[in-house]
């Protein structure tokens, strides 16, 4: 996929990038420079952060901050890998609480063919060679986790993307809570199967919990790191936020009863 457009119209609304947010000091610095990558991809487009919960500013603060009136919008781009709580609850809620703005939600960020090209390139930075030889290669995708039986199934769409990107070396999704298998569960699994190379994809967007309880489960593999200030992963944000305006422009727009027309008919 080629780069999304530098051209810019001057209706563009702001894109708030929605992170979950994290005590790991590394999480918000990481939010930080991938947002700087999205900058530098569409100059003069806002690109603001928020986030669901510990850090600043949250989703309504953010939501706040922008300015409202007859063209105030706003496009809402999840930093999150899958459809779960924050995506289907958190996020309609905060923007139908910003009474002054009109509120696009675009969709995660997973799946899709770009997350793919990310993690393989995580992967390939740790030095693992289990990619060379498809047969001994076996890959654990380790994820959040959560409830929401579509976000594992988000996850393995994923897992199908990474694997047909390596060449057909399986990919295992694992979670760190609400789900299973576990990281070392899916590793016990790849090892039983014969496959003697294999790594740790972290499918994270930053560092936090989850993606440091994962590579502590499996000491001694090679674990990537979280996605990250990625070129894929900065393309991607952008075009979630373009589908996202293209289904608001696609769709009619709403009637609205013109009263002396309705007095003339009655």
């Amino acid at each position: 996929m080629t780069a999304p457009s530098r051209a810019l119209p001057r209706s563009a609304p702001p894109l708030v990038a929605v992170a979950h947010g994290s005590r790991d000091p590394e999480a918000p610095r990481t939010v930080t420079a991938l947002l700087d990558l999205v900058r530098s991809l569409r100059p003069g487009l806002r690109v603001e952060p928020g986030h669901v919960e510990l850090n600043e500013p949250l989703l309504p603060d953010a939501l706040d901050a922008l300015p409202g009136g007859p063209d105030g919008t706003a496009v809402l781009v999840p930093l999150l890998l899958g459809r779960g709580h924050h995506v289907k609850h958190d996020l309609p809620g905060a923007a139908a609480a910003a009474g002054h703005l009109s509120v696009r939600i675009a969709a995660p960020l997973g799946p899709h063919p770009l997350l793919a090209e990310a993690l393989a390139a995580r992967l390939a930075e740790t030095g693992w060679t289990g990619a060379r030889d498809p047969r001994a290669g076996g890959v654990v995708l380790a994820a959040a986790g959560s409830r929401d039986p579509e976000s594992a199934r988000d996850a393995g769409r994923t897992a199908a993307l990474l694997s047909a990107r390596l060449g057909g070396v399986p990919v295992v999704p694992a979670y760190a809570s609400a789900a299973g298998p576990t990281v070392p569960e899916a590793v016990a699994a790849l090892r039983a199967s014969g496959r003697r190379d294999i790594a740790l994809a972290s499918y994270f967007t930053a560092p936090g919990l989850f993606a440091a309880r994962c590579a502590r489960a499996v000491p001694g593999l090679p674990a990537a790191r979280p996605l990250g200030a990625h070129p894929a992963l900065a393309r991607l944000v952008l075009h979630r936020y373009d589908e996202a305006r293209a289904r608001a422009a696609a769709r009619p727009p709403a009637l609205r009863p013109v009263r002396g027309a309705l007095a003339r008919a009655s």
